[in-house]
């Protein structure tokens, strides 16, 4: 199906299933332990050997000699892959660095060995009497302190590295209002609950990978590419993953690693990378400097914005796309945008929860309210006097919806921002320092080619079939609601199937892509299936109603389980866009509100309450969109004050690489938090009129939380996380 205008006969619009709060249909086998993760599949395959993976102990350099004879004597120990033995690898089109290290080195613990056994301890044990000696050679860890060897990355799924509108130098030196201040992000762990893990398992000379990844098509793809085999000799399986945050989006060194123990061991491997190698050995969100500069008149109309960040990566990597927002958000005639790449020698930085706006508006969301200061205006007014309606670097091009200020008035009335005290530290609550903080939400909403096959069985059941993934994000939900409204049955008579490479390829769950795009595949294949039901029937299938497990048209009506016949109908299709992306400007936004008490002694931080008001298109299931967009705030809390991966700038390695010293927001850090969606559908979005939700939540969480400390304490940071260190010496004094 082709969708590049709004439908005028929509039967998703019935609303009777999509749109209402509906629990998680895999919430009983989850909560019962019952839902088997990747690690945990022990039926899939026979006589399951393990896998104990060997990171690199330098950060740069070569490997000099292997020495395995003492681990292949230990006792189980069944193969060990290195990369002298594991015969040519490629490189995979969405990995910088190779999986397997060796001789190079290309960062800290880059797998260079898996020792398979036939217990885990036995492979740990093994493990450990490897020796491997290396070359240690200078690596480069530093970001802030080779700015000046940056160069201008290729045009990023962001769009180019650099934009120009207007003059923007001679407007900001004409400005008779100016902000010019730069803001840090540290790395970030995705740090989410389950490991990478994977099962593989050969037959003849194809594999089939039980793992945990949220883009089925792109492991699969990258997978053959690396062992140079066919795609269809690749099979991968991924019906449950316990989080990823977009540290699943790619191939990782546990599905390569198993593969290759596997082939070398002759049994099934399986492999889980312990929580160390999760930190070096994965990806991460990368650090970024970002320097903004915005220029405006004493009314508080924009004149000139200009935002440049910074940031590094292992060689081949990508930058971490933080001026993206900026070049959307706000009107302003003069305008600027720059990103700037480092080569650094630490772990890949890659996609983590809202890349590129999540970091982004860390910065330009306390930049605004720096700017407010200066011009002596409310925060939410100066937002709301700059709000556009079409894309400020494109004026041809107008926004499918954007109800950025209606969410910014919403918010206001609803938070009580009218009691907010504009001169920071004045508001007292005993021993705290009590303040209110603002930031605009934007993330945008990308559309991407879908398909899904749906089966209606003689019992009336209907099956759907797509590699869809469910990353804890409640897909296999929505896609039962979409069916169920499509097919007029109940909820119960949808049997969902994901993430599965033998399944029509889905977009996968990435970018708060996922709900709109997989849905709006089964949307496309329900019509067909529709079509085709209704012509073995002899109906107008632009007339027949689907309806209570019955199909209607005219006075004649006919179950759906009698249409099915003895050996059912099936249907595939996909939903395509043309050039509906060019024509408009996809976009949600939001509007988060914080209040937070600053201890007046010791300067502890403590989030009091948060509002997020977001609008995102049609909701198609509120209970699991709210979670969604809590989850994103807390996240957005722990990345304003605690998060930071802390980089020993002598060995280029990420010290705190565990849950004990990577720390994040726990139920004792986090209040309850309240979340409002407005009333919209996006008939230029799709046929569902649904947008993404998933990471708008988190794009100016943390930058609200920012400015909740200053309005409570008058002590602006600009380096994140706002740790107590940062406030405790300047904190005013207090009688």
């Amino acid at each position: 199906m082709r969708f590049e205008h709004p439908a005028t006969f929509n039967p998703i619009d019935q609303l009777k299933v999509i749109g209402h709060p509906t629990s998680r249909i895999e919430g009983p086998l989850k909560t019962t332990g019952t839902a088997s993760y990747a690690y945990e599949r022990h039926d899939v395959a026979p006589n399951q050997a393990y896998g104990y993976v060997i990171g690199s102990s330098i950060a740069k350099g070569r490997i000099a000699a292997i020495d395995l004879e003492a681990a292949k004597a230990a006792p189980g120990v069944l193969a060990i892959v290195t990369a002298d033995n594991a015969g040519r690898l490629e490189k995979g089109e969405r990995n910088a660095a190779p999986l397997l290290g060796g001789p190079e080195i290309a960062h800290y613990h880059q797998a260079v060995a898996i020792v398979v056994a036939d217990s885990f301890e036995r492979a740990r044990a093994a493990a450990q009497l490897v020796r491997v000696d290396y070359v240690k050679a200078d690596g480069k860890f530093d970001l802030a302190a080779i700015l000046d060897t940056a160069s201008t990355p290729k045009p990023q799924f962001g769009g180019p590295a650099d934009t120009a509108v207007g003059d923007f130098a001679s407007a900001f030196a004409a400005a008779p209002v100016q902000l010019d201040a730069t803001y840090t992000t540290p790395d970030q762990a995705h740090a989410m609950m389950e490991p990478h893990a994977t099962i593989a398992a050969w037959d003849g000379d194809r594999v089939t990978l039980w793992t945990s990844n949220q883009m089925i098509a792109w492991g699969a793809d990258d997978m053959a590419k690396t062992l140079g085999i066919p795609k269809e000799n690749v099979r991968l399986i991924s019906p449950y993953i316990g989080g990823g945050f977009g540290g699943k989006l790619f191939l990782r060194a546990d599905v390569l690693l198993a593969a290759l123990g596997a082939r070398a061991a002759g049994r099934s491997v399986k492999v889980a990378l312990q929580r160390p190698l999760m930190f070096n050995n994965t990806t991460h969100r990368p650090a970024t400097i970002q320097r903004i500069r915005i220029g405006a008149e004493r009314d508080g109309r924009i004149t000139a914005i200009g935002h440049e960040s910074w940031s590094g990566n292992v060689k081949g990597g990508e930058p971490e796309t933080a001026v993206s927002q900026t070049r959307l958000l706000y009107a302003g005639a003069n305008r600027m945008s720059a990103m700037r790449l480092s080569e650094l020698d630490l772990p890949e930085g890659n996609a983590m929860r809202a890349p590129g706006e999540a970091s982004g508006m860390m910065a330009l969301e306390v930049a605004i309210d720096e700017l407010a200061e200066k011009l002596g205006m409310d925060p939410v007014a100066l937002r709301i006097n700059n709000d556009t309606q079409v894309d400020p670097e494109h004026p041809e091009r107008r926004f499918s919806q954007r109800q950025l200020v209606e969410c910014m008035r919403e918010g206001a009335e609803r938070f009580g921002w009218s009691r907010r005290n504009p001169q920071p530290g004045q508001v007292r609550d005993g021993g705290w320092l009590v303040g209110m903080g603002i930031a605009a939400a934007f993330r945008n909403n990308l559309v991407t080619k879908s398909a899904a096959r749906v089966r209606l069985d003689q019992s009336g059941a209907v099956t759907v079939e797509t590699d869809m993934t469910d990353i804890g994000t409640g897909s296999y939900t929505i896609i039962a609601q979409t069916a169920a409204e499509m097919m007029g049955v109940p909820l119960e008579k949808v049997i969902v199937r994901l993430g599965d490479s033998d399944f029509p390829v889905s977009c996968g769950s990435g970018g708060q892509w996922g709900g709109n795009n997989s849905t709006a595949g089964v949307y496309a294949a329900c019509m067909k299936l529709r079509e085709t039901i209704a012509q073995k029937l002899g109906f107008n299938s632009a007339e027949a109603a689907f309806s209570d497990g019955v199909v209607s048209s005219g006075n004649r009506s006919v179950p759906l389980a009698q249409a099915a016949g003895e050996g059912g109908i099936m249907a595939e299709d996909a939903i395509e866009y043309g050039d509906l992306a060019k024509t408009y400007q996809q976009s949600t936004f939001g509007a988060h509100f914080v209040e937070v008490g600053v201890d007046a002694a010791t300067a502890e931080i403590r989030v009091r309450r948060m509002l997020a008001v977001c609008a995102a298109g049609r909701i198609l299931n509120p209970k699991a969109a709210r979670s969604q967009v809590i989850g994103a705030m807390t996240m957005g809390v722990g990345a304003a004050l605690m998060e930071a991966l802390v980089v020993d700038k002598r060995h280029g390695f990420f010290v705190n690489h565990d849950l004990a010293g990577y720390e994040v927001p726990v139920h004792a850090d986090i209040p309850h938090l309240d979340m409002i969606f407005l009333d919209e559908t996006d008939p230029m979005s799709s046929p569902m009129k649904a947008k993404g939700v998933g990471e708008l939540g988190i794009c100016g969480a943390a930058a609200a939380v920012a400015n909740a400390v200053y309005n409570a304490t008058g002590i602006r940071v600009r380096e994140y996380p706002i740790t107590l260190d940062k406030l405790i010496e300047r904190m005013p004094e207090v009688g």
